[in-house]
């Protein structure tokens, strides 16, 4: 047996996790097993978000290339590992891995790579119907992050990011190459405060060092959300034409700002990566391999949505669908003996969000080349990173990697990229802890993997830096800067 223990930060200091009283308790339970005890990782993780996708415990197969499982990986959830018992819970999943008949997991969708699964169908219906969520909720999206607040919402460092163009743009215009028009971009607008304080201040500060570039500028704001994007622009509605709202697909953002290709001075993202599809790859003894995932609801968790509904169980997979396929007002008028209204229909929409877990099993890559990231990319660009790393597991955020390379040709050669979230800026900070999947509210959270991102710059021609975020250094949020290297 191997014991993998994935929370080198939480075992210093005076608040250090005391492993002794679930550790010996796990290692009963899998030695009391049947189980060959040579092909068992025991994984213990330390899960921050409160709201997450996995149980207590829970076990993943590793299948080979015929499907047939070859090895085990029992994971355990330190952090809420208290609120149980360890060993009845371990010896319980043991049982439903042998004879799945025991199981009581309503499946809500086939095995698959992470970017396939329905999570992200529910993440994208979360920004389709936001204000059916928020009405129901009680709050604002924003207020559900952390503090209830972004730490990229910063005066000091919009001022500084301010400052730092106009010395670009009085270098050009010495040199009549300043552009007629001056375009700054910002990806994921949330309320418009980021978007009302940057203009505000790009007022203030032109005023006080005379210059005339706001009667140039064009502030365009791109999100995926129309909710969101109304709402921010009444936040800047006293900037008139200079600003302009468009629907932007994050993980395509060329398709909606190509005619921008080689314009963009700045383009601005806060909390959009981390939000973006993403796989999840892993080395396991010098072998690859991509983690699949099914969603499902626990049995009593289930039993309890469809007696809402005075349904049988059997027909919660169907709901779900028709839900991500129709929204909740239409859901209730495609259902109206089960659902009286909008809010019914979103009430089901959040206890099935609340209780959705997924199921995890690692089945071998056939090869890198063959691993289609995204478009025009291919799994090669994460060897060099496997190889460095040992037994890992980490993400490939397919989406923040599509979104990226697509933003970067839309830069001025003078224009940077700047971008705040959640980065890793070393892939060995995987063998140290969870990074995700998380749950914010009705929305799904990753961390990033920053190196490779830095990769994709660099192949690009552009240098990419991830730097502590300067105004707080202690924040999880740091921030990647991209510039054409010189």
């Amino acid at each position: 047996m191997r014991i993998d223990v994935r929370l080198a930060d939480r075992l210093r200091g005076r608040d250090r996790v005391d492993l002794t009283g679930m550790l010996t308790p796990a290692i009963d339970a899998l030695a009391a097993s049947d189980l060959d005890l040579s092909t068992i990782n025991l994984v213990l993780d330390w899960i921050q978000y409160r709201a997450n996708f996995r149980e207590v415990a829970d076990v993943r197969q590793v299948l080979d290339v015929r499907g047939d499982p070859v090895a085990m990986e029992v994971g355990v959830d330190v952090r809420r590992s208290a609120e149980v018992d360890v060993a009845v819970v371990i010896d319980d999943i043991i049982k439903e891995n042998a004879n799945p008949s025991l199981s009581a997991r309503v499946a809500l969708e086939p095995w698959g790579p992470a970017t396939q699964s329905c999570i992200w169908r529910f993440n994208a219906l979360y920004w389709q119907a936001l204000s059916f969520w928020e009405q129901a909720a009680g709050r604002e999206y924003e207020q559900a992050l952390p503090g209830g607040r972004s730490d990229a919402r910063n005066v000091e460092a919009v001022r500084e990011l301010i400052l730092e163009l106009f010395k670009v743009w009085d270098d050009l215009d010495a040199r009549s190459a300043l552009p007629a028009e001056l375009y700054v971009v910002e990806l994921g607008v949330g309320n418009g405060n980021q978007a009302r304080t940057w203009l505000d201040e790009f007022v203030a500060l032109s005023t006080v060092h005379s210059r005339d570039y706001y009667r140039r500028l064009h502030y365009l704001m791109g999100d995926y959300s129309p909710h969101v994007l109304n709402r921010a622009m009444t936040a800047v509605s006293h900037h008139g034409e200079h600003v302009t709202a468009l629907v932007v697909d994050a993980t395509h953002p060329a398709v909606s700002l190509g005619f921008l290709r080689g314009k963009a001075f700045l383009v601005y993202i806060s909390n959009v990566y981390d939000n973006l599809p993403s796989d999840e790859v892993s080395r396991i003894g010098g072998r690859t391999y991509q983690v699949e995932v099914r969603a499902y609801l626990p049995g009593p968790d289930a039993e309890r949505i469809a007696a809402t509904m005075s349904a049988p169980v059997s027909q919660l997979p169907d709901v779900v669908s028709k839900l991500l396929r129709l929204g909740p007002e239409l859901l209730c008028e495609a259902m109206p003996g089960q659902f009286a209204g909008p809010r019914a229909a979103v009430n089901f929409w959040q206890e099935v969000w609340a209780s959705l877990r997924l199921a995890e099993r690692y089945t071998p890559l056939a090869g890198l080349d063959q691993y289609r990231v995204a478009s025009g990319m291919t799994g090669e660009l994460l060897a060099s990173h496997l190889d460095a790393a040992g037994d890992i597991r980490m993400h490939v955020n397919n989406g923040a990697l599509s979104s990226f390379a697509e933003t970067l040709p839309l830069l001025h050669p003078f224009g940077r990229l700047q971008c705040h979230d959640l980065f890793l800026t070393d892939i060995r900070d995987y063998q140290s802890g969870f990074r995700g999947p998380g749950k914010y509210d009705g929305t799904v959270v990753n961390w990033i993997n920053g190196p490779l991102l830095q990769h994709i710059g660099g192949r690009r021609g552009f240098a990419v830096s991830v730097t502590p975020f300067a105004q707080r250094p202690s924040s999880n949020v740091k921030t990647l800067t991209a510039q054409v290297r010189e």
